[in-house]
């Protein structure tokens, strides 16, 4: 049989002049109304190929098989490629890498090291190498000029055998993910370039983005302050959102020092000074760098309600009893409850206890654990009645179309970071309810609230499967979206969130995480999530990362935009300035979403 079709192959070279090795480029395939494409002439036909589709499935994914010239330690996971089938371009990720010999009597009997001609020989015909395919998305094969414009669409069929398999191009990228000069960068918004492919943006869709709940996971070091920068960043240029970001660090207001170096970078307020706010538990430390606050914060007791100390009981070592208890001080006291637990010394614990129902040890335990924050400058026992309110500061700037930084300064710890961002947050989501509802009763554009997007850190703290349905973050994530509001969530420990919290999540910028309990909670609720484990797993520590969900059609891993000197020109012009009342405001907001 193999001399036949030697024989055919050699008669066939002398009568036509076409080479065996280029006979595939002749076949004649057909379009849906039967008329022959000539792929020798096919404009479709692709540069930078680097192999062919030789088994697979739609649930499990298609295998490529490397061309012999193509050195396979430049195929990396991750990368984004275009399978050419005879109908469709398949758009996919490589998610896995393998080598394998025709004959295992090559792999018992290896050439030496010295034999490089032998060993030359083998490569790409004893000796191969095979690439996994995950196709993401499908669209009309560009031959078909009819069908060109069409949108791509989800898999459902697999390219045929020995369908040529390239890198793809700047064209297929903005096929794909959009360009921000398709509208003037108002809805795309660049956040990196695929892996092997520099200067090709990839966008990000900020209408869908804002829409939804959305996260970025990384483990310690792999610059997530930077990656979550660059989306606050598309919000307040385009206007898209406004942000409150609570600031643990003081890492995104004003400059900050950069991750693993000496150099500082330019914050939020650096680059849109008219846009950004920053709010100030600690003023002092603001200006010792060089800023200064707009408002000065401060919280009273009686601002405070029990679910804001929910997430407190690790920080705090509180036990159940001591928390169910701050509820019943809540029944009986009123919004006074936090003040009266915090003034009561001696025979007056019991007598509170008493007064409750409540055991006095866990009374004595609650208000020793609480008491610790009454040494803190911005906290008072006194009444709030009369003084200004930080929530009508905060509601007066997102009126405004401002974006908020609420900065700790040198109360940076844990235990006030949970405590403040809950209390703003719960009056936040009420102010925003009622809103929603005024607006859903006069149906009137200008009753419309702003977008608002919350930017927390160590967000399983607040999203822990024990208290996220009580917590006003957890509520947010599950449903505020019909509210205007949304979350972004900036954590290191995805298997500490809520199942519940993490499936509502839309988009995902996930960076290296070493935990696989970590990687898999990163990709709850994401089809094809056992390709992506891969994918994830071979992630670089530094500024690489899987980028999927609501906002983008398909899974990629970028290699993230870099913020800099080239980033802050980007930005330069967009700063609009910042409406002068509440009617100029709500006039930006109608002409940005009509």
């Amino acid at each position: 049989m193999q001399e036949e079709v030697l024989d055919y192959l050699t008669r066939h070279t002398s009568e036509t002049g076409t080479s065996p090795l280029r006979i595939s480029e002749s076949r004649v395939r057909y379009t849906p109304d039967h008329k022959p494409i000539d792929f020798t002439t096919a404009p479709n036909d692709r540069p930078d190929k680097i192999g062919v589709i030789t088994h697979g499935s739609l649930n499990q994914g298609v295998e490529m098989k490397l061309d012999a010239a193509e050195p396979i330690e430049d195929v990396v996971a991750g990368t984004f490629v275009v399978i050419q089938g005879a109908q469709y371009d398949f758009f996919s990720l490589i998610t896995d890498v393998s080598i394998d010999a025709a004959n295992e009597n090559i792999l018992l009997n290896p050439p030496s090291q010295d034999d490089e001609l032998l060993r030359r020989v083998m490569q790409g015909m004893g000796t191969y190498a095979t690439v996994a395919l995950k196709p993401m998305l499908m669209m009309d094969n560009r031959r078909h000029q009819e069908l060109a414009e069409e949108e791509p669409r989800a898999v459902k069929t697999v390219p045929t055998h020995f369908s040529l398999v390239a890198r793809a191009t700047e064209d297929d990228v903005a096929r794909i993910f959009g360009h921000e000069t398709h509208d003037d960068g108002k809805t795309f918004f660049h956040v990196g370039q695929p892996l092997g492919m520099d200067a090709i943006p990839v966008c990000i869709n900020l209408d869908r983005l804002v829409e939804r709940s959305n996260a970025v996971f990384g483990k310690t070091g792999t610059g997530k302050t930077f990656l979550t920068r660059l989306l606050l960043s598309g919000t307040i240029k385009t206007g898209k959102a406004v942000n409150l970001i609570f600031d643990m660090h003081s890492e995104y207001g004003l400059r900050a020092r950069q991750e693993g170096g000496t150099a500082f970078v330019k914050g939020l307020r650096d680059l849109f000074p008219s846009r950004v706010s920053i709010f100030s538990l600690d003023p002092r430390s603001t200006r010792m760098r060089g800023g200064s606050a707009d408002e000065e914060v401060f919280l009273y007791a009686d601002q405070i309600e029990p679910e804001d100390i929910l997430p407190l009981q690790d920080t705090l070592n509180l036990n159940p009893t001591a928390a169910e208890s701050s509820f019943l001080l809540k029944n009986k006291f009123g919004r006074d409850w936090l003040r009266r637990l915090l003034q009561a010394e001696g025979a007056e614990i019991a007598e509170v206890a008493e007064t409750i129902g409540a055991h006095p040890s866990s009374i004595e335990a609650l208000r020793r654990k609480l008491l610790q924050f009454t040494r803190y400058d911005f906290f008072s026992t006194a009444s709030s009645k009369g003084k200004r309110d930080v929530l009508d500061a905060l509601l007066e700037c997102i009126d405004l179309g401002k974006s908020v930084v609420f900065e700790f300064g040198r109360y940076d710890a844990l235990k006030v970071y949970l405590l403040v961002a809950n209390v703003i947050t719960r009056r936040i989501r009420d102010a925003y309810e009622k809103k929603t509802s005024l607006y859903l009763q006069s149906q009137k554009a200008a009753d419309k609230p702003p977008q608002l997007m919350i930017t927390i850190e160590e967000a399983h703290k607040f999203l822990a499967p024990g208290i996220a349905h009580e917590t006003p973050f957890g509520k947010i994530a599950r449903e505020m979206r019909k509210y205007f509001v949304s979350l972004l969530v900036v954590d290191q420990r995805p298997s500490a969130i809520d199942e519940e919290v993490l499936s509502q999540i839309g988009t995902k910028i996930v960076a290296q995480l070493n935990d696989d309990k970590d990687i898999g909670a990163a990709l709850v609720g994401t089809s094809d999530a056992s390709a992506l484990r891969k994918v994830l797993a071979s992630l670089d520590a530094k500024q690489q990362a899987l980028l999927l969900g609501h906002a983008v059609p398909m899974p990629i891993v970028i290699r993230t935009r870099t913020y800099d000197e080239e980033f802050y020109r980007a930005m330069q012009g967009r700063d609009r300035p910042a409406p002068a009342t509440l009617e100029e405001a709500k006039q930006q907001m109608d002409d940005l979403f009509g």
